[in-house]
């Protein structure tokens, strides 16, 4: 598939997460075979108002092309400005946030409130592709308010209309949250009834879930979030599947050990030591939930006060891994916890996290 000039091809997209997507975790995604990666979502106001943590989130490395940024907001003018603002960093894409959930997001009438207003969706996207100088602009969607008013063929075709590039689907409805099953069926109509290209998203764990969600549905491309975490080698697995028709499966533990050491040197030059820190605690954690003891790191990690010990703590997480000093049942369980959010310990509220 294509993004304005730029061919994604088979590849797959990382969405943007609330303290998850830094340039870090974005470059070791582009590494491993992401099509295109997203910036933390930025809020349209703090854009045009020079804010300093929204600047910050929305920066990146030429290096690190092709890039989108996901924008917040309700108000055509502002996200206008706000489009040529983020136009002058030239990235590959410029998305329109309608599927966060979040109640402190749908209380200001963003994300997925406005999923109720096909009409006033299609004047945002309007005006951020008259202001985007270029940049292809896309939208991401949810099915709908709730069950009883799915939607999301009407938002779509508002999308299409108005001149967006591609449109991407979580699965699920504003109500449901992150919890419900996705349903597929409706990716399927979407992407019978639009034009542009279409992205599925919404709880893909697997290169073989992806795989059938494509086949299913007739969707361009997936774009993965929680999927990603402590996983960025499904990008690469995926493509590799793609290629050969089969999934070469989780890397050796030494790989996954070198990945999450080369994460957090990228987090202390870009943070520094104290913030690199807790960044780099949750994301071993996410990593090692794939192989057994992972209670050992558990037991230990919080208590970490530096970089160095959690590199050693990491070290010794690895042997115990490789003398096959294993607990399987305790594996499944933090798995499960993981599907259930409960490993995140990230306020829900701060942005759209999950999809």
């Amino acid at each position: 598939m294509k993004v304005g000039n730029l061919d994604i091809g088979n590849k797959l997209f990382l969405a943007p997460m609330a303290e998850v997507t830094d340039s870090s975790f974005r470059k070791i995604c582009r590494d491993l075979g992401a099509g295109l990666t997203f910036t933390q979502m930025v809020s349209a106001e703090g854009v045009i108002r020079n804010n300093f943590e929204t600047l910050r989130h929305f920066s990146f490395n030429r290096s690190e092309k092709p890039i989108g940024v996901q924008v917040l907001g309700n108000n055509p003018n502002i996200l206008g400005e706000a489009a040529k603002e983020i136009s002058k960093q030239k990235p590959d894409l410029i998305d329109l946030n309608c599927g966060c959930p979040v109640d402190k997001v749908c209380s200001k009438n963003m994300g997925a409130s406005l999923l109720e207003d096909p009409k006033a969706i299609g004047k945002l996207v309007r005006k951020l592709v008259d202001n985007a100088n270029g940049v292809p602009v896309s939208v991401k969607l949810r099915l709908g308010k709730d069950k009883s008013r799915i939607n999301v063929l009407d938002t779509a075709k508002a999308v299409d209309d108005n001149g967006a590039s591609l449109v991407f689907v979580h699965a699920r409805t504003r109500a449901d949250r992150y919890d419900a099953p996705v349903d597929w069926t409706w990716l399927k109509k979407v992407k019978q009834a639009v034009k542009i290209p279409v992205v599925g998203n919404g709880s893909m764990f697997t290169p073989a879930e992806i795989k059938e969600m494509l086949e299913t549905t007739g969707c361009d491309s997936a774009m993965i979030a929680r999927g990603a975490l402590g996983n960025p080698f499904i990008f690469s697995r995926f493509n590799k599947l793609m290629e050969t028709g089969n999934d070469p499966g989780m890397p050796d533990v030494l790989i996954v050990r070198d990945t999450i050491l080369q994460q957090i040197n990228s987090l202390k030059n870009e943070f520094g030591d104290l913030l690199a820190l807790d960044k780099a605690k949750k994301h071993s954690i996410w990593y090692f939930r794939f192989y057994g003891s992972i209670n050992f790191l558990l037991d230990r990690i919080f208590s970490i006060k530096n970089l160095d010990d959690l590199r050693k703590l990491i070290d010794e997480h690895t042997e115990n891994i490789l003398n096959k000093n294993l607990n399987v049942d305790e594996q499944t369980e933090i798995n499960k916890k993981f599907q259930k959010k409960v490993l995140f310990w990230l306020a829900e509220e701060s942005a759209e996290v999950f999809g």
